[in-house]
């Protein structure tokens, strides 16, 4: 099959692709070409900035006709409303990387299913929620066939691990030199992580799947794991020491520090689990990877191309923790003191 797509050399869409050439699919990529691909075999590459719509449509214009489309980079209405102009009668199918967080936070019931009510926290959740809307739309006035995925977390090779204050592999640092982590609230919320490969070979499968027309799919993690869990089974994984776990609240850690912590307070600090049954039925969805494997996988890829930034990268991680426990400290003396009295 003749298939684009939009992105192409981040972390999912490199999982995508790689199985897509693997299968012998004739592969486009269009991205700004600023990330150096990490793929085996032959691609096309088309080089241009999909923000500047006009010039977009124009490309795609020149491309001629595709099999299937997919869009790993679509954040914003506008870029859905430009990928339909582009692609209307142009394309057999076309598949969006929405995500999870389209959901309302805290869900009323668990796992979270795909009919579960899309009132986002988040601006990055209400749009790709208004994306889907627009693509349905135009799935169902008939410009092309549309299959939506939505991946939660998502890790593996070529990226980083996640943690309470974000993305930074200092948090990696601290781990293997047996220093005290923060981790939100009590650390008791759910949370599911998923490798890439699994979640890519969903997105491999959802191609050419008629099935899977006019439908969405949660790709997510099936470990069910609390944040204490993930913490300690990653240690594990990378022979670190047993984590000193040091908890502090989510609105604190987002007045403290809100561009690190934001995404915990607007995420993170909810229950995060998901029902992938469709995904299973219509995709051949199958989570293969464990996060204890897939872990190390990751870790050991970010030691051998030197990515781990040093503990001492973001001094104020330890001001936080010498902060609250001195804070809980004298606030338990305090409180003892009152009901001696």
């Amino acid at each position: 099959m003749k298939i684009l797509i939009i992105g192409g050399t981040g972390l999912i869409s490199t999982a995508i692709s790689r199985q897509l050439l693997a299968q012998g699919h004739e592969l486009t990529l269009y991205n700004r070409a600023e990330t150096e691909p990490r793929l085996p075999g032959e691609f096309n590459l088309i080089k241009g900035d999909r923000n500047n719509l006009a010039e977009f449509e124009e490309q795609m214009a020149g491309a001629g006709t595709f099999d299937c489309v997919i869009d790993m980079v679509c954040f914003k209405p506008a870029q859905a409303e430009s990928d339909i102009r582009a692609f209307s009668g142009r394309t057999g199918q076309f598949i969006f990387c929405s995500t999870v967080d389209v959901y309302t936070k805290p869900p009323k019931t668990f796992p979270v299913k795909e009919s579960h009510e899309r009132k986002a926290l988040s601006d990055y959740g209400r749009d790709k929620a208004k994306c889907e809307d627009l693509f349905m739309a135009a799935h169902h006035d008939g410009h092309f066939p549309v299959t939506i995925l939505r991946p939660a977390s998502t890790y593996g090779e070529g990226g980083n691990i996640i943690h309470t204050l974000g993305w930074d592999t200092f948090f990696l640092d601290r781990l293997r030199k047996g220093k005290p982590v923060i981790v939100h609230g009590d650390g008791e919320a759910l949370w599911v992580s998923c490798h890439i490969d699994d979640v890519g070979r969903a997105f491999v499968n959802a191609v050419g799947n008629q099935q899977a027309y006019g439908n969405a799919y949660h790709v997510t993690g099936e470990e069910w794991q609390t944040w204490n869990q993930y913490h300690r089974r990653l240690a594990e994984a990378i022979g670190a020491p047993k984590p000193s776990i040091v908890h502090i609240p989510s609105d604190i850690l987002v007045k403290i520090s809100p561009e690190n912590a934001m995404v915990t307070y607007l995420n993170f600090q909810y229950t995060n689990i998901f029902d992938n049954s469709a995904a299973k039925a219509d995709l051949d969805f199958n989570y293969t990877i464990d996060w204890k494997t897939g872990a190390k996988r990751t870790y050991d890829w970010l030691v051998e191309n030197d990515r781990i930034n040093s503990w001492r990268s973001f001094p104020l991680y330890d001001r936080m923790i010498e902060s609250i426990n001195q804070q809980c400290s004298e606030l338990v003396a305090e409180l003892a003191d009152l009901n001696k009295r």
